[in-house]
């Protein structure tokens, strides 16, 4: 029972400040988190200290409603949205606030040409009837901001079409399907706990562009300093609720001649079979509101589902799709019998997707490629392939021999854009992708389905699958990393700056071997490539006081090489 004491103890610790503003409730969470894993489920402790985390939440719930300050950290929009504090940032007032900044948006669209064609309607009225598709993720106090934002926009006139919890995905398939006018999703994608998020997708269903996230950034951060606080009263006649599921599943049958991936044909060679496992992990996310749908709402015994209970803690866990995170799924398909198997997990949102044989482990970097020559030789497609300049090779190896071409743009996946329907696979390192013919948002049921029909097409486990294609094509061993830096803003972009010695023709020690550098990148930061294929890429983090370096190395051996020499160059300039 002393871990009970040390409940009231971490209680009365917290709890010394008088309001709300000065107490860390996430900090109290964690530790209450930490140790209620300690104990079985069912146990007194486990039951005790799940009380008080209830209670803890109960307090947080109390500051999202009576928050009338300003958020501790200006807003801020990017491609992937304003991200920031549960309570401290997000709070009714201040999500009401920027939901006024997007409906001052469209009040401007008329007269402004950049707005709406990057908005992809006229004004205002348009926008009003065409609506906006409304969802979130499983994140604490979820459901209560979207009830406020649904009060600000029916209040203005918008048609609210209310997806309620949703994947990423799915709301810009409903996008699409209802020709809407955007979406709203509540959700700050594989951040922490304590971390809500508020993301905003234009007309096409994709990540917006810079004119719209500047225009929303500018207009909240005005609208909280004047501490304009909207009046709308909610007209729950223009709410109506939305089978983004539904709508998903339609835009994916009527995509069939342009992916070749034909769903209810997938889905029932998948239940014909006797020699596959399938296991799920939705980390508590948004899919756990639709898992089974997607599957057709039919679970045979092959089929296994993990983590699809309301727990906005996450279970203690960072909620990404990582190989650690992924320790369960491993350890069930590797006592099943069947010889094929595929394991998956998903971030949250289920934007981004991770996938497993039990025995190999395949991210974003392999799997994209893997699909591309996929869809091209099995599936008879012929077209291009686009990832982000920070993402594997490989696929670069697979397009040449096929002599088709390559986008590779800078990172994030709104730089898709240009080649949204010419593409047949569009992937970024950071484990989203989508499909020709599908959203312009990166979806992982997408890439679940596409793994299923890779699987049943060839009788090949993926990692089989990954070898046959390395022995051909070589060998590519993608990493990442990042290093916290005291600088920032143009001031590191010009620390930076000082790698731009580093051109064609120059060498590079690596291993303690001098390299020849064969192509300079410069379009997102500084990607060196060296003359035996591998190479070293350094940009800023948009979202974080940190360099990241992304590194790729044509054996295992000497990806670490790659790493010390990334590292030695951020020293060489006063970075580290």
């Amino acid at each position: 029972m002393g871990d009970l004491g040390h409940t009231d103890d971490l209680f009365r610790l917290y709890f010394t400040a008088r309001n709300h503003a000065e107490r860390d409730y996430f900090a109290l969470l964690k530790e209450l988190v930490a140790l209620r894993n300690q104990h079985p489920p069912k146990s007194q402790a486990h039951i005790y200290i799940q009380n008080k985390i209830n209670r803890v939440y109960d307090l947080i719930l109390d500051e999202i409603t009576i928050n009338q300050g300003q958020p501790l950290n200006r807003v801020k929009f990017g491609t992937s949205g304003w991200r920031g504090i549960i309570g401290k940032d997000l709070f009714i007032k201040s999500v009401q606030q920027v939901t006024m900044a997007i409906v001052d948006m469209y009040l401007e669209a008329a007269g402004s040409p950049s707005l709406s064609d990057n908005l992809g309607v006229r004004d205002i009225d348009e926008a009003r009837k065409r609506g906006v598709v409304l969802g979130f993720d499983n994140r604490f106090g979820n459901e209560v901001f979207a009830k406020s934002i649904s009060t600000v926009l029916t209040g203005n006139g918008f048609t609210v079409h209310y997806a309620a919890e949703a994947t990423t995905g799915i709301l810009s398939a409903a996008v699409l399907e209802l020709k809407a006018a955007c979406s709203i999703n509540l959700t700050p994608s594989h951040n922490p706990l304590d971390y809500g998020g508020f993301k905003f997708n234009a007309a096409d269903g994709g990540p917006a562009q810079p004119v719209i996230t500047d225009y929303i950034t500018r207009q909240a951060n005005k609208l909280i300093k004047q501490g304009s606080v909207p009046r709308a009263t909610a007209d729950k006649g223009l709410q109506q609720p939305c089978d983004a599921m539904g709508h998903w599943q339609s835009l994916v049958r009527q995509g069939k001649a342009s992916h070749h991936l034909d769903y209810d044909a997938i889905l029932k060679r998948l239940n014909g079979r006797d020699d596959i496992a399938v296991t799920v992990d939705c980390v508590h996310g948004s899919s756990k509101s639709s898992i089974k749908d997607f599957f057709l709402n039919s679970q045979p015994e092959f089929l296994t589902f993990f983590r699809t209970s309301a727990d906005p803690t996450f279970g203690g866990i960072a909620p990404e799709p990582t190989a650690a995170n992924m320790a369960r799924v491993k350890s069930t398909l590797a006592q099943r019998q069947e010889p094929l198997k595929l394991g998956v997990i998903m971030d949250p949102d289920a934007d981004r997707i991770r996938f497993t044989d039990g025995t190999t482990d395949i991210d974003m970097n392999h799997f994209g490629a893997m699909s591309y020559h996929f869809l091209h030789e099995e599936k008879g497609l012929k077209g291009m392939v686009a990832k982000t300049v920070a993402t594997s090779n490989f696929v670069n190896a697979i397009a040449k021999s096929f002599h088709e071409e390559i986008f590779e743009p800078r990172v994030g996946f709104k730089e898709f854009k240009p080649v949204i329907d010419k593409a047949l696979v569009c992937f970024e390192e950071s484990d989203g992708m989508t499909v020709r013919g599908h959203t312009p948002e990166k979806d992982a049921y997408i890439g679940l389905l596409l793994a299923l029909d890779l699987i049943l097409s060839t009788n090949k486990n993926l990692g089989t699958y990954l070898s046959e294609l390395q022995e051909k094509y070589g060998y590519y061993f993608p990493a990442k990393d990042s290093v916290s830096v005291s600088q920032s803003g143009d001031i590191l972009l010009e620390t930076l700056a000082q790698l731009d010695k580093y051109q064609p023709g120059t060498s590079l020690k690596v291993g303690g071997r001098e390299h020849l550098i064969e192509r300079i990148i410069n379009i997102d930061g500084h990607k060196i490539i060296l003359d035996d294929g591998s190479w070293l890429m350094i940009r800023p983090s948009g979202t974080e006081p940190k360099v990241r370096f992304y590194v790729e190395a044509r054996s295992a051996a000497a990806t670490e090489d790659l790493f010390t020499c990334a590292r030695d160059l951020l020293i060489e300039i006063g970075l580290a």
